[in-house]
């Protein structure tokens, strides 16, 4: 990829990492510090959706292959994260685990396959719900892919917006619930998988999955309309990649990010306070608005420290909620502790987190991501032209 177009998107990624950061750090420490109009954790969670929908579908249909895509996506998300689950499981005598987490193996289940959000379990952290729809998202595109959907996708943001949109006036709650999702999404993920890897029927193996995906978003997630507004964001961002190379219309995305953020006017579910509807509609805007400029403004020389930061931003995301936790717990609330006390502990919490996000990054992060792309390179010669990640 041309070193330009990786600067702005990981400048991005560093934006949305940061946004999370201080959303968290705000709230535990210097809430005077945190704005009330609108979300500054989701504002970032938005802008990496609109970064992973703008940037993963291409580099699938780029590669044409849909076990070197999956390869790839294993070994980017599950080292840092099995390592940080470790971490707070073995914390969790000391910090006790969320009580949102199942206390039954359904849990170990829902973990497996990162889709926590959309089986009803929360996560070790709950930062982890956004790696949910993520999931989603890379079950829907390879499913896409294998199907051969290439064009016309400017719609998807807008058909996901509309389910979202009904979904907020006909759902209180999601009609599936119960530990069998979890066990259930584990038995087709692992087989779907594991089709695709060994090239069995690797098509209808990665439709199966994108069918999956599908069902659990809108039937099983813990607040379908927020479900499917946020797959609807990361399309959205496909759809700004495809208008871009002169291969669809961007109309889709102006409407999609209406009624994305129009609908918590409506939706039954949708009291707590950052989906009110003026909060939430200027959080999607803000978002919108970053990722347009960034786009706009991507010839130009991008801040290094940015681009560095998206680099770890992965790191920074997963490691900073647990190193927040343990300061907090040696030093005790600090929410209504004197302003200098408050500063301090932040300053000790961010001079704690970026080496230690670079550490996981260079050690956890780094060699595993080489490790996959030395696997997916060793099997190159067993791709079939025309027909990437079939079955012989």
């Amino acid at each position: 990829m041309a070193p330009s177009r990786l600067a702005w998107l990981d400048a991005l990624r560093g934006v949305g990492a940061l946004a999370v950061v201080g959303e968290h750090l705000t709230t535990w420490a210097m809430p005077w510090l945190r704005p009330t109009s609108f979300n500054l954790g989701v504002y970032g969670v938005l802008v990496f959706f609109l970064v992973s929908g703008y940037i993963i579908p291409h580099s699938l249909e780029r590669h044409r292959d849909l076990r070197a895509f999956w390869i790839g996506r294993v070994f980017r998300l599950y080292p840092l994260y099995l390592a940080v689950i470790g971490v707070v499981l073995a914390l969790s005598p000391w910090i006790a685990l969320r009580a949102e987490v199942p206390r039954d193996a359904s849990a170990v289940a829902a973990h497996a396959t990162m889709l926590l959000d959309v089986v009803g379990a929360g996560g070790v952290l709950n930062t982890m719900w956004t790696l949910s729809y993520e999931m989603v998202f890379y079950l829907l595109t390879g499913a896409l892919f294998a199907a051969g959907v290439r064009e016309g996708r400017g719609l998807l943001p807008v058909l996901f917006a509309l389910a979202g949109a009904v979904a907020g006036v006909v759902l209180s709650a999601p009609p599936l619930s119960g530990a069998w999702l979890a066990w259930l999404s584990l038995a087709v993920f692992a087989t779907g998988l594991a089709c695709i890897l060994l090239r069995r029927a690797a098509r209808v193996a990665a439709v199966v999955l994108g069918v999956m995906a599908l069902a659990l978003l809108l039937l099983s997630s813990r607040v379908p309309w927020f479900g499917a507004a946020i797959v609807a964001v990361m399309f959205a961002g496909t759809a700004i990649h495809r208008w871009e190379r002169g291969r669809g219309r961007l109309w889709p995305v102006g409407i999609a990010a209406v009624l994305v953020a129009a609908t918590p006017v409506w939706a039954l579910n949708a009291g707590w306070w950052w989906v009110r509807p003026q909060v939430w509609s200027l959080t999607v805007v803000l978002a919108g608005l970053t990722f347009a400029a960034a786009m706009a403004l991507r010839s130009r020389r991008v801040p290094a420290m940015l681009v560095w930061l998206g680099v770890i931003s992965y790191s920074l995301y997963l490691v900073h909620l647990p190193i927040l936790l343990i300061v907090m717990r040696l030093v005790g609330e600090m929410r209504w502790a004197a302003l200098p006390a408050q500063i301090g502990i932040s300053v000790v919490v961010l001079a704690l987190l970026v080496p230690v996000s670079w550490v996981t990054y260079r050690f956890v992060e780094r060699p595993l991501q080489r490790m996959g792309r030395r696997l997916t390179d060793r099997h190159d010669s067993e791709r079939h032209a025309g027909e990437p990640g079939t079955a012989a």
